[in-house]
This record gives C-alpha cells, structure tokens and sequence, in this order.
C-alpha cells in the first residue's frame, strides 16, 4: 500500500470518527433525560390501591391521640423516668419534660442539649414527638439520647397524652385533628393540581422531542456533510503533500549526486596536486643528495691530495734532512781523521 492509499484511508477513517463524535454529543445534549434531587410529585397509577385491597384500613396517630388513654400514657412514662423529670425546671440526665408537647425543641432552661437537637429547630408538636419518639437516633442522627424508641403507635399516643396534662397550656388535640383535615384536603388539591400540571408537562414533552428530533436530524446531517467536505480537503491536502514530498525527495538526490561528483572531482585533483608535489620534492631531494655527494667527494679528493702533497714534502724534507746529516757527519769523521793524523805526526 503506498502513501496516498494510506493517507486516504487515515483520512477517512478521521472524518468517520468525527461524525460519530458529533452525533453522539447532539444526541446527548438533545436527549438527555437525567433526573435532579428528588421528583416534586408522584402520579398515582391505581396498582398499589389493587394491592392493598382487602387491607384492613390502619388508624392513623391524629385519631389515636383523640382517643389516647392518659392512664396508660404515665404507666408509658416510666421508661422515661430514669433520665427525664416532670417538674418543671428540674433537669436530669435528659431535659425536664414538663410543658413539652408544643414547646420550642431543646429550649428547656439550662439544659445543654447535642448538636443534633439544637440544630433541629421548630415545636414539639404531637406529630413531632410521635416521630422522635418511634426511633431518636433517626429523627435526630447524632442525638446523644441512648433510648432505641417506642414501637407501638398506641403507646406513644397514650404517652403524649399523658405528656400533655403535665403542662400551664395543654394543646388542644381536637383542633390538631382539624389542621390535619384541613392539610389532607389541600395535600388531595395539590395532588390534583400536579396531575394536571403533569399532564400539561407530558404533553410540553412531546413537543420538545418532536422539535428536538428534529433538530437532531438537522444536526446529523449538517455533520455528515462537514464530515464529506473534510474528507475531501483531507484527500486533496493529503495528495499535494505527497507530491510535494515527491519533488522534494528528487531535489535532495539530485543535490546529493552533485555535491558528491564535485567532491570526487575535488579529491581527485587534490590527490593529483599531491602527487606532483611529491614528485618535485623527491626530485629536489634527489638532486641536493647528489649535489652534496659530490662536494663531499671533491672535499674528500681535495684533502687526500693536499695530504699526500705534505706527506711527499715532509718525506722530501726528511730525506734532505737525513743527507745534509750524513754529509756533516761525514765531514766530521774526516775532520776527526784528519786532526788524529796530525797529532801523531808531531809526536
């Protein structure tokens, strides 16, 4: 496969990828359907109402409170007794609870109440109470209260009934009752009103999908034909690089091949201008031996002759030397001769 077939491929594959990626965040953006938090309302379907047919309907805690017995309620309050008192101001390990239905909570004078209880605000309304008192650690995570809670609705009616005869300003049970009416039929008219508001939001829905879908669809081919014209332009820029890459390749070897010609050339003279110089100077040499051979010899020549001529003269000059001595020798032998003859005769 050579380089324009792969760089095609890439191309391709690249701009496939791009439209994927496009699509997927247009799909994301236009559908994304997660929830936040909690939902505001549930819409009633009637299957847990085939569920619980037959059920015996369970009282609720307003109508036991109605009917609490007070007498039951203080036998109730003997599980409170070991920490908490009824006098009021007189706090134990737990706050005094006198007064404490309808009291702000952890408002009891001098008591030091946890953090989980400061920090609840609002009343100790019967609701409330029947709440904390099903579980503490639940209603109030962190609550420094040990007690594990009162299981049984009827005992914590009949105890906060109790509770509340042991107060200047007993809360009036009936008109709870009432206000607990009054909450449920609102509750049932909200519960209406969300149904409609529902039905008007499924309805605003589909019309939001039916625009969404298509501007999805408009999105996808905007992207289809983006992704085409990249393809294109990556195709056409992909080819001229090519063949640029091609000239360039050429005009690298050509360039190659004469830098490497004119430096052949260049040794090659190079080597010949050695050579030569080489040549004269081995001839130089020759010449300034042969110059100096020949001067030593005629030195030699010169000085051998020079020393034959002294050795002729000073054997000349001995010879001489040698007769000139004979000679006088001679002449004093004579003499000698001479004078010893003479002698003789006189005497």
């Amino acid at each position: 496969m050579d380089t324009m077939t792969t760089t095609k491929v890439a191309a391709a594959l690249c701009g496939a990828l791009l439209v994927f990626l496009l699509g997927k965040w247009a799909a994301e953006g236009i559908y994304h359907t997660a929830l936040h938090g909690e939902p505001s309302y549930v819409i009633d379907t009637g299957e847990d109402e085939a569920a619980d047919e037959g059920a015996e309907e369970e009282v609720s805690f307003i109508d036991l409170l109605a009917q609490a017995d007070v007498e039951k309620g203080s036998k109730v309050f003997k599980k409170c007794s070991a920490c908490h008192k009824l006098e009021k101001g007189a706090n134990g390990t737990g706050p005094y609870l006198y007064g404490v239905v309808g009291r702000p909570v952890a408002s009891a004078d001098g008591f030091g109440y946890s953090d989980a209880l400061a920090g609840l605000g609002g009343d100790w309304t019967p609701e409330h109470l029947d709440e904390f008192l099903t579980k503490p650690s639940a209603y109030a995570p962190g609550t420094t209260m040990s007690f594990a809670g009162l299981g049984k609705i009827g005992d914590r009616a009949n105890l906060i009934a109790f509770l509340n005869t042991n107060s200047d300003s007993p809360v009036s049970f009936e008109a709870a009752e009432a206000a607990t009416d009054d909450a449920s039929e609102a509750a049932d008219a909200a519960t209406d009103a969300a149904s409609d508001a529902a039905d008007a939001a499924t309805d605003a829905a589909d019309a939001a999908t039916d625009a969404a879908s298509d501007a999805a669809d408009a999105v996808t081919d905007a992207a289809s034909d983006a992704a085409d014209a990249a393809t294109d332009a990556a195709s056409d820029a992909a080819d001229a690089a090519t063949d640029a890459a091609s000239d360039a390749a050429d005009a690298v070897t050509d360039a190659a091949s004469d830098a490497a010609d004119a430096a052949t050339d260049a040794a090659s003279d190079a080597a010949d201008a050695a050579t030569d110089a080489a040549s004269d100077a081995a001839d130089a040499a020759t010449d300034a031996a042969s110059d100096a051979a020949d001067a030593v010899t005629d030195a030699a020549s010169d000085a051998a002759d020079a020393a034959t001529d002294a050795a002729s003269d000073a054997a000349d000059a001995a010879t001489d030397a040698a007769s000139d001595a004979a000679d006088a020798a001679t002449d004093a032998a004579s003499d000698a001769v001479e004078g010893s003859d003479a002698t003789t005769s006189g005497n």
